[in-house]
């Protein structure tokens, strides 16, 4: 008598389990190396964890300044995460941020004598498109010329930097102000108003709703289907017929899109104007949280509210443990580092293998 084999469901929770745990461990990793960094400064590393906390969650104060941080970091993220789902690595978050900022400041101050719904209107508009087609000129470059969208999108950085300089310190500079070339101020009563008695502006619900947005349409709309063939498989998405082509420059221009939406809430919201304080490397920071979050939108919004807290505590460890102003930074590039290390990782490790199990 001869016995059947019976082929059991598969535990479809270990891919879950190996997506979580691999970013969790890189992130541990990260933080041991800090420790020693600190050690090697001098600082006890226990008391600096303890002292981040402090600073980013310890009271409502702390927490109503990381989520301020938070709110541009989960826009620029998306000019990451966006793109990473066709397989290309796009960092010029800065550049579209900085871009989308100056095209608000100028746009605000056309209609600044227009109500408060068509200033905003207006700058939310001209932000998101200016992002929009600064993203979209690498997708142009990749597609049509074959440039490496990692390289175009680094020096559209720099030229978006120089661009906003040119405009502050020449057409757009406020002639009062002296020692800080801007532009002239937004009217106060057409900013974006703060949340009740708290510091938190309404900006954060654009940051909440981009990725909510993001979600949805990735995961649940026959579009985001499409970018998940083309990231997978570009040529069984073209041997299927997909346009590829316009499929990357739609997906590259809603990612620009959202970092010039960052940089419109930066001055509806925060500075009122433009200037250089505009490229202050939430751009380079968001890249971070789209790497640690997966490049999924969800994620994002938890990694951006933890790295909002990490930015807010930059100041308490300098005063506090005479640490160099820098030491934030080296803890988003080793963050950053085991990050891209964990990459590797992955498919490696048997007990997330997801077998059949056979009876």
């Amino acid at each position: 008598m001869t016995s059947t084999a019976v082929v059991l469901p598969t535990l479809h929770w270990k891919p879950t389990a190996e997506a979580i745990l691999i970013p969790v461990g890189a992130v541990v990793a990260a933080l041991v190396l800090f420790g020693l960094f600190c050690l090697i400064q001098g600082a006890p590393p226990l008391e600096v964890f303890a002292a981040i906390y402090k600073a980013a969650f310890g009271s409502g104060y702390s927490l109503q300044n990381t989520l301020v941080r938070a709110s541009p970091l989960m826009l620029t993220a998306l000019c990451t995460a966006l793109p990473a789902r066709l397989g290309l690595v796009v960092i010029g978050n800065e550049g579209a941020l900085v871009v989308g900022g100056a095209a608000a400041a100028a746009a605000g101050l056309a209609v600044a004598s227009a109500s408060f719904t068509i200033v905003i209107t207006v700058m939310a508009l001209a932000g998101f498109v200016a992002g929009g087609l600064w993203i979209a000129l690498v997708a142009l470059l990749h597609s049509r010329r074959g440039v490496n969208e990692t390289i175009a999108s680094l020096l559209l950085n720099y030229i978006a930097i120089a661009l906003l300089n040119h405009l502050v310190n020449g057409p757009m500079r406020d002639p009062e102000s002296l020692n800080k070339p801007s532009s002239r101020a937004i009217p106060d009563d057409r900013m974006i108003p703060l949340i009740g008695d708290t510091n938190i502006h309404y900006g954060l619900f654009f940051g909440i709703v981009a990725c909510l947005v993001v979600w949805f349409l990735m995961e649940h709309t026959p579009f985001g289907f499409s970018v998940r063939t083309v990231g997978g498989n570009i040529r069984a998405a073209r041997l299927a017929g997909l346009p590829v082509a316009r499929i990357t420059l739609i997906t590259c221009f809603l990612a620009g899109a959202f970092a010039g939406l960052a940089g419109m809430i930066e001055v509806a919201a925060v500075h009122g104007r433009a200037n250089e304080s505009l490229a202050v490397g939430y751009g380079y920071a968001g890249i971070l949280v789209a790497f640690v979050a997966r490049h999924r939108g969800l994620p994002i919004l938890l990694v951006a509210t933890l790295l909002g807290g990490i930015l807010a505590s930059g100041g308490i460890l300098q005063r506090q443990f005479k640490l160099p102003d820098a030491t934030i930074l080296v803890f988003q590039g080793l963050v950053f580092v085991m990050i891209l290390f964990s990459d590797s990782l992955y498919g490696r490790f048997d007990i997330f293998k997801d077998k059949p199990r056979t009876a």
